[in-house]
């Protein structure tokens, strides 16, 4: 049924204030737990968490008070709803398992949204990030099974392989070859707006969390895989962040923002099995709603524009998380040795001997024998006779990669 989030005035402002006993949520049973209700806590933690760093973004823009002080008063709220989405994860879940689900995120969300984008540039751009979160939960999952002797199939419910993708230790690329082409947001359509405002708050929350628990793993290789993957983390937030269209106005984007939170917040609500948590969701959506507007009042007041005018009426289709594995494995078929080199993806053979690349690679790749996403591997070899992988839809499709005893690097020289 089509959802037109501007006919609903949703809850006023004022109204959304919670006390601490409310936020105070009981945690999910880690257990029981479906894996995409995990996925969809992680995204929507993640959600709020840019909508918060973009309202302290404007208000360091602006020198109205009063736009300040409305400001700080969505902020609040937004930064409730994030706490309330973010207490659900329990103690009991390990940051390592907590990091699978946030890597099932990144490839079954990524997934999604590339299998149903009308960009083609976009389209290529999640494709290509698509392989390398891909890898990352394949190193995580070999952690994971090494140090704590669980299997991260368990975690992912079987809904996601878990095999190598593009080598984390190819994706070290010169920081000039993370900058993407922009869309136009006068002509762009409304799920690539939507798409790109979702994969950038979601890769910036895994960079923000490897950023802030790397440090707590225990072993040597454990901190150096978070601390490589973590950097990973902020090419991808790059690469994705330069897609969005930078001459949007602020409240153009304010109103985005919002936008894509309610229209986020319904597809969860949609596609909820677990009872307790779709009334989160539909409850924070009413709360979007009426940021919505309230964001409208704004646009009217500073730029003297209507922003009904600028977005469709009625919800596009959802974003759905769901297993995506033969669409994954035709990406690695067809693209698992691509690179990139200034704003285009290219074969990794087509890059000359002096590229930026290998520059790039001489230098954080030191030839000291010391790259965490091999060596968690290898050691993982080294104990077991071979990596943990689950492949449920028989060998790996590109030839190299179906050796469970060594550790390709993926990276093929001109």
């Amino acid at each position: 049924m089509a959802f037109n989030p501007f006919e609903e005035k949703g809850m006023k402002l004022e109204d959304q204030i919670q006390s601490w006993s409310q936020l105070n949520v009981q945690p999910y049973n880690k257990m029981e737990i479906d894996p995409y209700t995990r996925t969809r806590i992680i995204l929507m933690n993640g959600i709020e968490v840019e909508s918060a760093i973009f309202l302290h973004q404007l208000a360091r823009h602006t020198a109205d008070p009063e736009l300040k002080q409305q400001l700080a008063m969505a902020r609040r709220v937004e930064q409730q709803q994030q706490k309330m989405v973010n207490w659900l994860i329990p103690a009991d879940e390990s940051t390592l398992e907590v990091t699978i689900g946030y890597e099932q995120v990144a490839v079954d969300l990524t997934a999604y949204l590339a299998r149903t984008e009308p960009d083609p540039y976009v389209k290529a751009a999640l494709d290509f990030a698509l392989l390398e979160d891909f890898d990352h939960l394949y190193r995580y999952a070999n952690l994971l099974e090494m140090d704590a002797n669980i299997p991260a199939q368990r975690i992912v419910g079987e809904m996601t392989e878990i095999t190598p993708g593009r080598p984390t230790i190819a994706e070290h690329r010169h920081p000039f070859d993370e900058v993407r082409k922009p869309y136009d947001s006068r002509t762009a359509d409304i799920l690539t707006k939507l798409h790109v405002a979702t994969i950038v708050a979601g890769e910036q929350q895994t960079m923000n969390f490897y950023m802030n628990v790397g440090n707590r793993y225990s072993s040597m290789v454990g901190r150096g895989l978070y601390l490589e993957i973590g950097q990973i983390e902020e090419q991808h937030v790059t690469h994705y962040e330069s897609l969005a269209d930078p001459t949007m106005s602020w409240f153009e984007r304010l109103l985005l923002h919002d936008y894509n939170e309610a229209y986020m917040y319904y597809s969860c609500m949609e596609s909820e099995p677990d009872a307790r948590i779709r009334r989160i969701w539909e409850e924070h959506l009413h709360m979007e709603l009426g940021h919505i507007q309230a964001d409208l009042e704004l646009m009217q007041r500073f730029e003297g524009r209507d922003g009904r005018e600028l977005f469709p009426a009625e919800f596009p289709q959802i974003t759905i998380m769901q297993p995506n594995k033969d669409y994954v494995r035709q990406v690695l078929r067809d693209q698992v040795y691509l690179s990139a080199e200034g704003t285009e993806f290219v074969p990794m053979s087509q890059l000359s001997q002096d590229a930026r690349y290998y520059w790039y690679q001489n230098r954080v790749n030191d030839g000291q024998g010391f790259v965490p996403s091999q060596n968690v591997v290898e050691e993982h070899v080294s104990g077991k006779g071979s990596d943990y992988r689950f492949e449920s839809e028989g060998p790996h499709p590109v030839e190299e990669f179906r050796t469970r005893e060594a550790v390709p690097t993926g990276i093929h020289r001109s």
